[in-house]
């Protein structure tokens, strides 16, 4: 599995320094509202343990479960929600926890349902990677991680072909690894 990985991007400890300091910005900026954070599964969960165990509040936690990538390496373009019901958020202030802004369009989509039929008091997006490139779907974080180039990237939860989630640092994934047939197929 190392031998897949290009460079590593930000190790084990970049990262959790970073996520102390995103826990207190969040903690400051929800003190006293009622918060539900929403994790977007699967590749949020790594973050988001980390994450929450830091934010000093109560709050309630829940999932959702989308997909826009279908096993490939790009957006299919159109979003999978994998659950018929919403979380109960009416009149709660949420927070959107996700592992990486991309295209925007899963992001955009999850927002857009929650605050078209979920009621909530507001909404705001929380991801450990934003690439810095245009957005076919306009949409902005909230709460960044880390900006990084247009590479794919693995690890702390990001996958390829449900891949490389348990690596404990974000690496860049060798290209002749991402282009070669699926090992499932």
């Amino acid at each position: 599995m190392l031998n897949d990985i290009e460079r590593t991007l930000f190790h084990e400890q970049t990262i959790l320094r970073r996520l102390d300091e995103l826990a207190t910005q969040i903690t400051a900026d929800y003190l006293g509202r009622d918060l539900t954070v929403i994790a977007v599964l699967n590749g949020s969960l790594f973050f988001m343990a980390d994450l929450l165990r830091r934010i000093q509040l109560p709050l309630r936690l829940d999932s959702i479960s989308v997909s826009s990538y279908h096993g490939g390496r790009q957006s299919a373009g159109v979003v999978t929600f994998e659950q018929a019901s919403l979380p109960d958020v009416t009149a709660r202030h949420v927070l959107i926890i996700d592992d990486i802004l991309d295209t925007g369009l899963t992001l955009r989509a999850i927002r857009d349902r929650l605050l078209n039929e979920a009621n909530p008091a507001s909404i705001r997006i929380c991801v450990l990677l934003r690439k810095e490139k245009p957005r076919a779907h306009e949409l902005e974080a909230d709460y960044v991680g880390f900006d990084i180039g247009n590479e794919f990237v693995v690890g702390y939860g990001l996958d390829f072909d449900e891949r490389y989630r348990n690596l404990p640092f974000i690496g860049v994934l060798k290209p002749e690894v991402f282009s070669a047939p699926s090992p499932s197929t």
